[in-house]
C-alpha cells in the first residue's frame, strides 16, 4: 500500500544570490523534497512536515469554493489538455496549485477517482456543490466527443458570464437594501431616544400639542413600549418567510408573484431569459442532447415558474412539438425570444440563435439594473427625506405655536 502524501515545508539559502527561498511540496517521500532543494543548490536548508490543520475535518469551517476557483480551474485545465498533457497529470498539477483548501481536497479526490478507472465526469459528480449537473454533463459530452479542451473553454466562458450577471444584480440590490436598513435604524433611534426628550420638554411648557406632534409622540410611545415585540415580529416574519420559501408550494407561489411586481418582475424575467438561453446554447454547442439539456437547465433555473415552463417545453419536444410553441404559450418568455428560437429551429442553427439571444439579454439586464438603480435612488431619498422632514416639523411645531402666541 502506497504511503499517504504529506505536505513538507522547505527553506534554504542561495549562496550565489544571497537570498533565502522557501516553499511547500506535497509528497509521500521526504527524500523528494531533499532532492529538489539540493537540485536548486540551496545550502543550510531545513525541511519540516507541515502540521495538520486541526479544523481541516470540520466542513463548515472550511472556505467555500467560489465561481472564480472553478473558472480558473477550467481555463488552466483546457490549456493543459490542449498542450497534450494526460488528464491525471493535469489534475495533479491543478490540485497542487489550488489555493483554496476545500477545492484542493476535491481535486485530489477527483484525481484518485480517475486513477481508479472512473471517467472525469463520474468523478466530478461526487462533488455537486463545486460541479453541478450542467458542468458534469458537458464534461461527459467532451470526453465522448474528444473535445474536452474545447468544452472546458466553453465552460469557463459560460461561468464567467453567469458570475458577471449575478454580481451585477447583487450589487444593484445591495444599495436599496442597505438604504432601507439604515433608514429603519435611523427612524427607530429617533423615535426611541430623540422624541421622548422633546416630549418631556413640551410637557414642561404646558399647553396642548399640535395634532401632527401628538401623532408622532403617540407613535414614539408605542414603539418604545413595544420595541421587543416589534423586533421580534420583524424577526418572526423573516423566519416565517424563509421557511415558507423553502417549501415546494411556497416557493412556487412566491416566485410566481415576483414576476408580477413592477420593475422587479421585468428584471427577473430578463435574467431568466438570459440564463436559459446562455446555458441551453452552451450545452447544445457541446453536443448534449436537447432533452438532456432541457432537463438540466430546468433543474438549475433557480425560479420555479421558469422551471415549470422549461419542463413543459421538454414534454412538448418529447411529443414531437417544437421548442418555440410551448415557450410562447407559457407567457413567461417574451414573444421576440420565441420567434428567434423558432427561426433557429427552422434553420438548424438553434445553438447559435440561443447565443445571440443571450448576448442581447445580457445587455438588457445591464440596462434594466441601471434603470432600476436610477429609479430607486431618488425614491429612497424622497422617502427618507420626507420621513425625517416630517419628524423635524412635528417637533418644531409647538415651538412655532408658542412663538406665534407671544
Amino acid at each position: 500500500m502506497a504511503a499517504e502524501p504529506k505536505v513538507y515545508t522547505w527553506k534554504g539559502k542561495d549562496p550565489k544570490k544571497k537570498k533565502v527561498f522557501k516553499g511547500e511540496i506535497e509528497t509521500a517521500d521526504k527524500r523528494v523534497v531533499e532532492a529538489y532543494v539540493k537540485k536548486r543548490g540551496l545550502v543550510n536548508y531545513k525541511i519540516k512536515e507541515k502540521p495538520k490543520d486541526m479544523f481541516a475535518d470540520i466542513a463548515f469551517l472550511q472556505p467555500k469554493v467560489t465561481a472564480k476557483d472553478v473558472i480558473i480551474f477550467c481555463r488552466q485545465f483546457s490549456t493543459m489538455i490542449d498542450a497534450g498533457l494526460p488528464i491525471i497529470q493535469c489534475l495533479d498539477i491543478l490540485s497542487s496549485q489550488a489555493e483554496n483548501p476545500t477545492f484542493k481536497k476535491a481535486l485530489k479526490d477527483v484525481k484518485v477517482s480517475v486513477e481508479s478507472g472512473n471517467t472525469l465526469a463520474e468523478s466530478l459528480k461526487k462533488y455537486p456543490e463545486q460541479f453541478d449537473d450542467l458542468f458534469c454533463n458537458m464534461i461527459a459530452a467532451g470526453e465522448v466527443g474528444g473535445i474536452l479542451d474545447t468544452i472546458l473553454r466553453r465552460l469557463s466562458e459560460h461561468l464567467e458570464k453567469a458570475a458577471k450577471l449575478k454580481a451585477k444584480v447583487k450589487s444593484a440590490m445591495m444599495y436599496p437594501i442597505i438604504t432601507v436598513v439604515v433608514a429603519i435604524v435611523v427612524m427607530m433611534v429617533i423615535m426611541v431616544f430623540v422624541i421622548p426628550v422633546f416630549k418631556e420638554m413640551f410637557e414642561g411648557m404646558g399647553g396642548e400639542l399640535p395634532q401632527l406632534t401628538q401623532i408622532v409622540v403617540d407613535i414614539s410611545n408605542f414603539i418604545k413600549g413595544n420595541i421587543v415585540l416589534i423586533i421580534g415580529g420583524m424577526g418572526g416574519f423573516l423566519f416565517t418567510f424563509k421557511r415558507v420559501y423553502k417549501t415546494e408550494k411556497g416557493h412556487i407561489i412566491i416566485d410566481d408573484k415576483m414576476l408580477s411586481v413592477p420593475v422587479m418582475g421585468m428584471l427577473i424575467r430578463k435574467i431568466a431569459v438570459a440564463k436559459f438561453t446562455r446555458t441551453m446554447g452552451t450545452m447544445l454547442q457541446s453536443g448534449v442532447s436537447i432533452l438532456d439539456a432541457l432537463d438540466i437547465v430546468a433543474r438549475t433555473a433557480g425560479h420555479k415558474t421558469v422551471e415549470a415552463t422549461i419542463f413543459d417545453v421538454r414534454q412538448g419536444i418529447s411529443e414531437g412539438r417544437t421548442m418555440a410553441d410551448p415557450l410562447a404559450e407559457s407567457g413567461v418568455f417574451p414573444a421576440m425570444v420565441c420567434q428567434m428560437i423558432s427561426v433557429g429551429e427552422a434553420t438548424g442553427a438553434l445553438d447559435i440563435m440561443l447565443g445571440k439571444i443571450a448576448d442581447f439579454y445580457d445587455d438588457e439586464v445591464d440596462e434594466a439594473v441601471d434603470n432600476m438603480t436610477e429609479m430607486i435612488e431618488p425614491m429612497m431619498m424622497v422617502g427618507l427625506g420626507g420621513a425625517i422632514g416630517t419628524l423635524v416639523v412635528a417637533m418644531y411645531l409647538p415651538i412655532f405655536s408658542m412663538a406665534g402666541s407671544l
